[in-house]
């Protein structure tokens, strides 16, 4: 799936079959089911999972929270707008 159809896809009622965990997790951000977004990312154990975890304790206002799981993510707490950080993981899951 490219970007723009992922992008697209945000007019939907539910998210395209076959995206993976994470993508899933960012497409709910988006749609402003931030709960569903959560439970999904916390799901998955690795630093690409923590990666995501973070940005939505960040997007959350808790950045204590957002601090620990962007140091088990291997990345540093961004300086960056919350929707560039969404675009920059998106694009880094899509390729």
């Amino acid at each position: 799936m490219d970007f723009e159809s992922y992008q697209n896809s945000l007019n939907n009622h539910t998210p395209p079959e076959g995206l993976s965990t994470l993508l899933e997790a960012l497409w709910w951000d988006a749609k402003g089911n931030w709960e569903k977004a959560h439970q999904l990312a916390q799901g998955v154990n690795n630093t690409d999972g923590a990666w995501v975890h973070a940005y939505l304790h960040r997007k959350e206002g808790n950045d204590g929270n957002a601090g620990y799981w962007y140091s088990r993510s291997g990345k540093s707490h961004p300086q960056k707008s919350l929707d560039d950080e969404w675009l920059e993981i998106v694009e880094f899951f899509l390729d």
